[in-house]
């Protein structure tokens, strides 16, 4: 069977940008705001300047990083069970991540979400089947920041079963974060052989890294925890305009954190992502569902494939500020181009307004999008159907092959059949069912799934270590109680 591919970079042109990124790398190096790291790269020689900070690397060291970069690597849910495959051209969905809004369905205003919107978008996407993975999607605003990552995680892991795309914005974060995986897996040594969580770590585009992130690059790499590299040029504003220019600025970031991964420990796990922008100058924004934003996250996965390196974007989002044609156009458009790209973690589903708001109703229709994109990359392919003479005999024997045993056979195989939330009905079937929008269809969708969610059949004694450890450390950082709970 031949699965449908796009490609926008030819293997010369891959090869130039690798070999100006290293050549940036070799001459103008990066920034590490980390005594530690810098210590770690001089002592395996790279060049450190006069600034203690800017360090330039070695071909030897690029090429010894990049050698010992697994190809693959899997993730598993809270029983043990593997739920996610990064390998090849196998392509899964995660919610976008880090929202500081929510759209409001009825009122279609954007507010700080809270707890009881966490817990609500975990219910819904442990139900989800075209959602492989949770993500700490929205930033609860009724709990201190300093402790909104590991809240985030607790809340997914206590309500949830699906492995977790995360990250940390404090060193101090990744100690309970680790502690809360090790309560579900029991040991550091399951917890690396069936991984949990990917953390996200973000260069500063230009060719920069801050203390905390970068710790948090080697903090992963120690645990065997997977990391995905985020980088962020933005054409015309922190990357050249061009395209090619961005994706060469783009490489040197990620290099730069695969080298530090992998002389933190070889062999730990890595995708090769990120989430740049074609910066629109009229605006000052960052759009997500620019064409050219899309072109440049299918073009780096070329590049991560090309290395051998499992791949992650941030598409398949829009901008819109609410659930209208154009959050559908741009979503659907990005998640298409994803997995006809074959990219092994499509981060977006949810998200609007940049990535700064998520909605509950978006992504239930995304989840429609998700499975949509799925049944396309399957491509087409012959089932019992040479010859056909015999089927075209009963077809005009019968004149219809609705209950024809080919059909019952291959029905639910070959086609793909949505949920409620879009619309195939005729119009009058429409109108008498209420005529409903595509919003209301996508809020009545997720309240159904409210109602239908049973809790999570994680152990309990995780759940119940999981609650000490958050409590400890909300204690920690002065909270008298968790939201809905008494401490």
């Amino acid at each position: 069977m031949m699965r449908p591919q796009v490609r926008f970079l030819e293997n010369d042109l891959i090869e130039q940008i690798l070999g100006e990124a290293r050549d940036i790398l070799q001459k103008l190096g990066v920034t590490i705001h980390n005594p530690g790291i810098v210590s770690m790269l001089s002592d395996n020689g790279a060049i450190v300047g006069d600034d203690g900070e800017t360090i330039r690397f070695t071909s030897d060291l690029i090429d010894k990083a990049l050698k010992s970069v697994p190809a693959s690597f899997k993730l598993y849910d809270t029983l043990g069970k593997e739920a996610v495959d990064m390998a090849g051209y196998n392509v899964n969905f995660t919610p976008g991540s880090t929202a500081l809004n929510i759209l409001d369905h009825a009122t279609g205003e954007m507010s700080r979400p809270t707890t009881a919107d966490y817990i609500k978008h975990v219910r819904i996407v442990e139900q989800m089947p075209h959602i492989a993975s949770q993500s700490t999607a929205m930033i609860p605003s009724d709990v201190p920041e300093m402790i909104s990552d590991s809240y985030r995680l607790y809340l997914s892991l206590l309500h949830g079963t699906k492995p977790v795309v995360t990250g940390a914005f404090t060193i101090e974060a990744f100690g309970i974060m680790k502690d809360l995986q090790l309560a579900v897996r029991g040991s550091e040594k399951e917890l690396a052989a069936k991984p949990l969580t990917v953390f996200s770590c973000c260069p500063t585009s230009p060719l920069k890294w801050s203390s905390v992130t970068s710790q948090n690059v080697i903090d992963c790499a120690q645990h065997m925890i997977p990391v995905e590299f985020v980088a962020m040029p933005l054409s015309g504003f922190m990357a050249p305009i061009t395209l090619t220019g961005t994706l060469v600025q783009h490489t040197a970031e990620t290099l730069s954190g695969i080298v530090i991964s992998q002389f933190a420990k070889p062999g730990a796990p890595i995708l090769y992502g990120g989430s740049p922008a074609a910066f629109d100058i009229r605006y000052e924004t960052t759009p997500m569902g620019a064409v050219e934003t899309e072109m440049i996250d299918c073009a780096y996965n070329e590049i991560g494939k090309y290395l051998n390196i499992p791949t992650q974007a941030y598409i398949g989002l829009s901008d819109a500020k609410l659930l209208d044609a154009q959050a559908g156009f741009e979503t659907a458009m990005g998640a298409t181009l994803a997995a006809l790209s074959g990219i092994n973690n499509i981060s977006g589903p949810g998200m609007l307004d940049f990535e700064s708001c998520f909605s509950l109703e978006k992504l239930v229709l995304d989840n429609e999008i998700c499975g949509m994109t799925k049944r396309m990359i399957k491509g087409i392919e012959p089932k019992e159907d040479f010859p056909s003479l015999p089927h075209f005999e009963e077809l005009l024997r019968d004149k219809h092959l609705l209950i024809s045993k080919h059909t019952r056979k291959y029905l639910k195989e070959e086609h793909y059949f949505p949920s409620q939330v879009i619309d195939r009905a005729n119009r009058s079937r429409w109108q008498e069912e209420g005529a409903l929008t595509l919003g209301e269809r996508a809020h009545k969708e997720v309240r159904r799934l409210l109602e239908a969610y049973r809790p999570s059949e994680t152990d309990d004694n995780a759940k119940q270590t999981l609650t000490r450890l958050m409590r400890g450390e909300a204690r920690r950082h002065k909270m008298r109680e968790l939201p809905g709970q008494k401490l």
